[in-house]
């Protein structure tokens, strides 16, 4: 019986074809830091929602933050069905609420849930779908904009990017 591998679909932005899903979370915060993601979400989500105005954004930096945050969406996902083969210090040692970001004191505690809880309500092709619409409607100057279908999908993202930064800091390394 043949490994089914997520294809993360990194060519295009980070050069490379092959990656682990720690290895592309790693790629991905490389290209874009942790609030700059953030920062670029949140204004793709703000415009999407604007009917007459559209983002001030290079359109070739929303389309390689696009490409990027759908293979982080599969590096995510396949973090979520292998998480206890990953190994990270549960309890860091010094707690400060504002490394905490968007996630619950439970959520901090293992970052592995916001995954499931993500991956629970939605699919792959669901974040795909959102982020198309997001970036599509951020773009242009558009009537009927269906910002209310997007805020749900946008808080798991923005979880998922505060989750992820942790994992990779909570990291232990192979050779211990």
């Amino acid at each position: 019986m043949k490994n089914k591998r997520i294809d993360f679909e990194a060519r295009f932005w980070s050069g490379s074809r092959k990656h682990s899903r720690i290895k592309l979370i790693e790629s991905f915060f490389h290209f874009n830091d942790l609030v700059t993601s953030k920062q670029m979400l949140n204004n793709i989500m703000i415009y999407a929602g604007k009917k007459k105005t559209a983002i001030n954004e290079d359109s070739s930096a929303i389309f390689h933050f696009h490409q990027a945050l759908r293979s982080f969406v599969r590096a995510c996902y396949a973090i979520s069905l292998k998480e206890k083969k990953l190994s990270i210090i549960t309890y860091p040692e010094n707690h400060f609420p504002l490394m905490q970001g968007s996630l619950s004191d439970e959520e901090y505690q293992t970052p592995f849930l916001v995954f499931q809880k993500a991956f629970a309500e939605y699919s792959i092709k669901d974040f795909n779908y959102y982020i198309a619409v997001a970036v599509y409607f951020s773009m242009g100057v558009f009537k009927n904009a269906e910002e209310s279908s997007l805020i749900s999908p946008y808080i798991h993202l923005t979880k998922m990017l505060d989750a992820a930064h942790l994992i990779l800091e909570r990291r232990i390394p192979k050779s211990q």
